[in-house]
């Protein structure tokens, strides 16, 4: 688990937004067409944010750096969802060093 990659990760607001709409994909993006098992949609995710697409890449890029998510290739379209088990040892580890 790389704890400094994913302090700098979870600096910044947006991508802490990202991460809570990956939490309730079914409550956020509803409307997808894959299986939501998947993960959600790279499109789906820029559109909600109303940023740019190489600015949602780019925070899309940290989180999986840092382990938070992963990607899964579908035909030409990348679904990310969280990754629980690095999100739950990064808790831990915070519940028990500080």
């Amino acid at each position: 688990m790389q704890i400094d990659a994913i302090h700098k990760a979870l600096a910044n607001p947006m991508r802490r937004q990202i991460l809570g709409w990956l939490k309730e994909p079914r409550v956020h993006f509803a409307h997808q067409e894959h299986n939501l098992e998947v993960g959600v949609c790279a499109g789906l995710i820029d559109a909600r944010t109303g940023l740019a697409q190489s600015t949602v890449s780019a925070h899309l890029a940290a989180l999986q750096r840092a382990g938070l998510i992963t990607g899964h290739k579908v035909g030409q379209w990348i679904y990310y969802k969280r990754n629980e088990e690095t999100i739950k040892a990064f808790l831990d580890h915070m519940n028990e060093g500080l």
